[in-house]
């Protein structure tokens, strides 16, 4: 203190201006001011962001879509590094334009015009995915159409907010079942055959039918194919052979991927698979306990069935998790059992967040080891061999 007021009599006697003492206080004010004012402006652009991504996350198509689509994109670009990173909405976040699924190019949308007069509408839920989706959508559609060379292969997607995600992130325009079956009018294709690759006849299945009975009478014939499991059945013993050739192939595909010359190896070394599908609360639930009796005819009996909205129950993550753990395996691992690996399968059944399936299958202490394949049903030969099974039952109706 005494050198302060020294220092100010010395500047009063020579006559030197006196500075306040508060000059450096004033400037970190200044400072942590400007850096709160930057934080709001950051917060304000990210906002701004993510109130665009929750616009098009809907799942109704409208006049507005496409130049919303373009209008989320360029503000998504705009922003900086620092500003991508704070963009939170109801479904929006970083991740949405940020990350990195593949290379959207490889993937072929199928909606050209000028046909012919004979279309296989393939029909997926879809995924946002581009390496899955060119891998297990765009698989079982080039061997669909490497079976009927005849034939038109055009796709679409059930999920509108699927579609407005690529569209708007990759520029790449999937047909919705509206777009797709006018597309179909407009080229004059007179005989429409659909082949849905959903795994059962589920809700999506049941929009698909709906949506074809309004366009029956523009051609001259229409048929739709059964989705991969086939007929659902009244209860859980009801299995068939559609049901048989899904088990044996996937689970052929989890034990080659696991390194194992057979399941009764991977049984000897304390292996069990869980093979995940996504659950559902439709009648057609039954579909995942017929699966898992159709495991056990099979002699499968270290293959079980979950799924991740638990739904039929005894396919719910704590049961199937007590139950492989009843069983005295100590190496478990998770597979998809859904046509495609897409978000479901990376972050529900794979991911690191805590309430994924190999988390809570790690928390339990239960298990020396749980590996993960992220791999989709549509990418297995003998998969797309039984839609094609399926297009050529149809087809000879």
């Amino acid at each position: 203190m005494k050198k302060q007021i020294a220092a100010l009599l010395t500047a009063a006697l020579l006559g030197l201006p006196i500075l306040s003492g508060c000059a450096g206080t004033d400037t970190a004010k200044e400072a942590e001011q400007k850096s709160e004012e930057k934080k709001s402006s950051d917060q304000k652009a990210a906002d701004a962001v993510a109130e665009l991504i929750d616009m098009i996350y809907v799942q109704k198509r409208t006049d507005k879509t496409d130049a919303q689509c373009i209008e989320a994109k360029e503000a998504w670009d705009a922003l900086t590094n620092t500003q991508k990173k704070l963009v939170e909405g109801e479904n929006a976040d970083p991740d949405y334009f940020g990350r990195d699924t593949g290379d959207a190019s490889k993937d072929d949308p199928r909606n050209q015009d000028r046909i012919g007069e004979k279309e296989l509408l393939v029909v997926s839920f879809g995924t946002s995915f581009n390496d899955s989706r060119t891998e297990d959508i765009k698989g079982i559609e080039d061997a669909l159409q490497a079976a009927y060379t005849d034939w038109s292969v055009r796709r679409a997607f059930t999920s509108q907010i699927i579609i407005n995600h690529i569209q708007s992130r990759d520029d790449e325009k999937i047909d919705n079942m509206q777009q797709a079956l006018d597309r179909a009018v407009a080229n004059k294709v007179k005989q429409l055959v659909i082949q849905p690759t959903h795994l059962m006849h589920g809700a999506e299945y049941d929009e698909l039918v709906k949506a074809v009975e309004g366009y029956q009478d523009q051609f001259a014939t229409v048929k739709i194919a059964e989705p991969l499991l086939g007929e659902v059945g009244s209860d859980a013993t009801v299995i068939n052979e559609s049901k048989e050739a899904v088990a044996k192939a996937v689970t052929a595909a989890a034990v080659k991927d696991a390194g194992y010359t057979d399941l009764n190896a991977a049984k000897k070394d304390g292996t069990a698979f869980v093979l995940l599908g996504h659950g559902t609360s439709h009648t057609a639930k039954v579909s995942y306990s017929q699966m898992q009796t159709q495991m056990d005819v099979l002699g499968y009996d270290n293959v079980y069935i979950g799924t991740v909205e638990g739904a039929p129950e005894e396919t719910a993550c704590e049961a199937v998790m007590d139950a492989v753990a009843g069983a005295g395996y100590q190496k478990v691992v998770l597979r998809p059992l859904m046509v495609v690996a897409g978000d479901h399968a990376s972050n529900d059944m794979a991911g690191d967040e805590e309430d994924s399936w190999k988390s809570i299958f790690e928390a339990s202490g239960k298990f020396d080891s749980i590996d993960v394949q992220i791999s989709g049903l549509g990418s297995i030969s003998e998969i797309q061999k039984l839609y094609v099974s399926h297009t050529k039952a149809v087809m000879n109706e």
